[in-house]
């Protein structure tokens, strides 16, 4: 029995009519030669006839050595091993839908490889312990394993030989499959000359602050007047950048209502740490350009309608 290799699934052939992901390993006269990925790699065959609903002019331009496709299983003869498959009768949806699944049980496998080596047992005894018991209850095993990160019952329908396989499980899936928070951002520049300027600024920027709910904090930071920067930290990304749109909302409302404007020079996004890592630095330059004017210029000059926000 292999450390690192099994099947995906508790089944060891695939169902007639079902939809596999398989590589292609060879192309012949009679069709192309592929490994089934979800099932420990079995043999299986597109047949020529099977590969085009159109006339096949060149084989090349349908199937490529070393692709991944999504096929359908049209015969399966267990005692002789042989798969017959067909990829010209998948449809896009078909292919989205078992490439989420695939990808699924990628993830899965990932995951039982690391506690089969971590703890030397044979990832098919995994398998038959934990990961098909939780397909079986929870639909797919890396939904159960998600679930479990804050319902540790998800266990009750899995069995453990030791203590050692449960810890490695449980540590591997909170590192893999916890979710990250995602950075949203938008820069805006935001200027009121009018008599109470400042007042109405620093107002319009506190409404947009007044935004944050339970999961999404809004935060707003000067970089350089009359430039500012909104962000939040959410685990949805859309309902991030909904939240932000929100605030910039409130900010032209309120400013606009004192005389002012509010232009927005980036758009809500998520950001990457490379794109905060610039935002830095133009802080860090601004800043620097600041300390360089000289000390007696006069305050209201260089802070005529602009103001930083208390954060």
């Amino acid at each position: 029995m292999s450390l690192t290799n099994c099947r995906f699934y508790e089944e060891k052939f695939p169902e007639i009519d079902s939809f596999v992901m398989v590589n292609v390993k060879q192309i012949a006269e009679m069709g192309a030669y592929v490994k089934l990925l979800e099932y420990d790699n079995i043999d299986g065959m597109i047949l020529l006839s099977e590969l085009s609903r159109r006339r096949i002019r060149s084989i090349q331009k349908l199937i490529r050595v070393g692709r991944n496709e999504v096929v359908v299983v049209l015969r399966v003869d267990k005692e002789k091993g042989y798969i017959d498959l067909s990829k010209r009768r998948v449809s896009p949806e078909d292919i989205i839908k078992c490439e989420e699944r695939y990808n699924k049980g990628k993830m899965v496998h990932s995951i039982m490889r690391h506690v089969a080596e971590k703890t030397t047992t044979p990832i098919e005894d995994l398998y038959r312990d934990i990961g098909w018991p939780l397909n079986k209850k929870y639909g797919h095993a890396v939904d159960a394993f998600k679930l479990s990160i804050t319902n540790p019952d998800v266990w009750n329908e899995a069995t453990f030989k030791n203590d050692t396989i449960r810890d490695e499980l449980q540590s591997y899936i909170a590192k893999r499959l916890t979710p990250q928070p995602t950075k949203v951002r938008s820069d805006v520049e935001v200027t009121c000359f009018g008599y109470e300027g400042i007042d109405a600024v620093k107002n319009a920027l506190r409404c947009a602050e007044a935004k944050t709910t339970e999961e999404t904090q809004v935060k707003v930071k000067l970089v350089s007047p009359p430039l500012y920067v909104l962000t939040c930290q959410t685990l949805d990304k859309h309902a991030g950048i909904t939240t932000l749109e929100g605030a910039i909302k409130e900010i032209e409302s309120n400013i606009r209502a004192a005389g002012g404007s509010c232009v927005v020079k980036m758009a809500p996004k998520a950001v990457t740490e490379n794109d905060d890592a610039e935002l830095q630095a133009l802080m860090d330059k601004r800043e620097r350009e600041n300390q360089e004017v000289s000390g007696d210029e006069d305050e209201s000059e260089s802070d005529e309608g602009v103001v930083a926000v208390d954060t």
